[in-house]
């Protein structure tokens, strides 16, 4: 939470943080200011000092929304000085809000700019101010990727927000598909026409817009070998089977690069095959295992151990009884979601898996089974919050039924689909 930051800043021997770009799709801004239309900014925090935030002229009253103390900057006397060179601009920019902040020392560097000009105009900014070193840190490691890995009050309510949204969405998806018809082995429309993956994404995409809510990651919606593949996204133009795995993971945020939400369901529409339905089995006692093992105070690596133990008993294999493998359980258990849509803690077996869970974490819980060459995959997925009494609470209930009935098209329906048809081939 931003109350340890001074702390965190001290313990890193950390004199200043110095976070660039827009307060849009930019987390590291966005975490101070909020969602605000300031296209570029420079936020200095200064160890034992409240944040000042440095803008245009045009964006003086949306900086001023944010509750920072702002500063509005002459932008076109540093454009004369710079004479069209940006990457002058920007370091001339740099210098003049570490000179007013009496900045020295070591300066931690955050936020989103075009790498190149960044890199220049550090560099030449240390030139100028030799009592200036900017400091590299690791993402997840660094002062504010600690500082955000527990949730205050406010935060927990707005991923709560986008949790409802999110489930909201995922209930008209699947009335969509439910509205369907079963037509030789295939998911049709009323017209006969089959449903495909790319119908549900521009569904998906046209629902959360009208929810208020974005989708910069994108959508994973993937049907039968694809769904294999944790990351596959899917390929619109896949026609939906009955019986085959489909797979939905649903990761928005709010509107402008806020908080996200991870989510995800396998489903099977019609019926579902033994083999796939022993898989959503076995996946569901995993989820509930891990969620029985997610308390504050414990191992972040406990949850993913059980995980493995179960699908290892199985006869599956995983990261931990073949490292590598593409087949059986082939990713950690689970990531911090807030302003990325992965943040720490990490629930993996690795060296950073002896850190101890938190009350106030919010992070996702997702194993999944995928076997591709055999057209299987299955995940099930909801982030939860470790609320203040260390136990867990997810964000946004939904059930994990695994086969969602349609209704078989009538023959007439059929007959007239090709009345139709055979009278389009005769014109």
């Amino acid at each position: 939470m931003k109350a340890q930051l001074d702390d965190l800043m001290r313990d890193a021997g950390l004199e200043a943080l110095l976070i660039l770009g827009a307060a849009r799709h930019n987390p590291a801004m966005v975490y101070f200011t909020g969602i605000r239309h300031i296209g570029e900014g420079v936020l200095v925090i200064r160890r034992g000092r409240a944040p000042v935030l440095y803008c245009h002229p045009m964006e003086r009253e949306e900086a001023a929304r944010s509750g920072l103390q702002s500063r509005v900057v002459d932008w076109a006397r540093l454009h004369e000085r710079a004479q069209g060179d940006s990457v002058e601009e920007l370091s001339l920019l740099l210098q003049h809000t570490l000179e007013e902040q009496e900045v020295s020392g070591r300066v931690a560097i955050y936020g989103r700019r075009e790498a190149g000009e960044a890199q220049g105009a550090l560099s030449r900014v240390e030139q100028r101010m030799p009592k200036v070193s900017f400091v590299a840190e690791s993402r997840f490691s660094s002062v504010l990727g600690r500082a955000r890995i527990t949730k205050d009050a406010d935060e927990i309510d707005r991923i709560r927000r986008v949790g409802q949204i999110t489930v909201e969405v995922v209930r008209a998806v699947m009335d969509f598909l439910s509205s369907g018809y079963a037509d030789d082995g295939r998911l049709v429309d009323r017209g006969g026409k089959p449903v495909t993956v790319g119908e549900g994404k521009r569904l998906i995409q046209r629902l959360l817009a009208e929810r208020g809510a974005d989708n910069p990651e994108g959508t994973i919606l993937s049907v039968g070998r694809d769904a294999g593949v944790p990351h596959s996204a899917g390929q619109d133009g896949d026609i939906i089977y009955l019986g085959q795995p489909l797979l939905l993971d649903l990761f928005p945020c709010e509107a402008g690069g806020g908080y996200f939400h991870d989510f995800t369901r396998t489903w099977c529409l019609g019926h579902a095959p033994d083999d796939v339905a022993e898989l959503h089995a076995i996946v569901l006692h995993a989820y509930r295992e891990a969620v029985s093992a997610l308390r504050a105070g414990e191992k972040a690596l406990t949850a993913q151990a059980r995980v493995c133990d179960i699908f290892e008993s199985q006869g599956h294999p995983t990261t931990r009884s073949h490292p590598g493998t593409l087949n059986g359980y082939v990713h950690s258990l689970g990531h911090g979601v807030g302003l990325d849509i992965h943040e720490t803690p990490a629930l993996r077996l690795a060296v950073e898996g002896e850190a101890r869970l938190e009350a106030g974490m919010v992070f996702a819980v997702e194993p999944g089974l995928y076997y591709p060459d055999q057209g299987m995959g299955m995940r099930l997925e909801d982030t939860f919050w470790l609320r203040p009494d260390g136990s867990p609470e997810v964000m946004a209930e939904f059930p994990m039924d695994l086969v969602l009935p349609v209704r078989a098209r009538r023959a007439s329906s059929r007959r007239q689909s090709a009345r139709k048809s055979g009278a389009s081939e005769k014109r």
